[in-house]
């Protein structure tokens, strides 16, 4: 069997809609890695979405979310998407 192949979409957002558009993504069942990038293209945050760890997981990384969202304007999300898996 092979692996799955997988795209990268690239999405732009306020910092006050950082938490809004990473709870839609994690809900959708083919995104596998979200990357927070700033302005300047600098990794501020880079998670792995593990089907059923996702809550366990991610709730530290809400604390830093917010932190970030709270100090940062423009953000860019890269988004690793499988390809073929359907939305739930």
């Amino acid at each position: 069997m092979s692996e799955p192949s997988s795209t990268w979409e690239r999405l732009t957002v306020a910092g006050d809609q950082l938490a809004a558009a990473l709870k839609r993504l994690v809900r959708e069942a083919n995104v596998r890695r979200v990357v927070v990038k700033n302005a300047h293209g600098r990794t501020l945050l880079d998670v792995p979405i593990t089907a059923g760890a996702v809550g366990f997981v991610l709730a530290p990384a809400w604390v830093t979310v917010g932190a970030i969202a709270a100090l940062v304007g423009g953000l860019t999300l890269e988004v690793e998407r499988v390809e073929g898996a359907g939305n739930p």
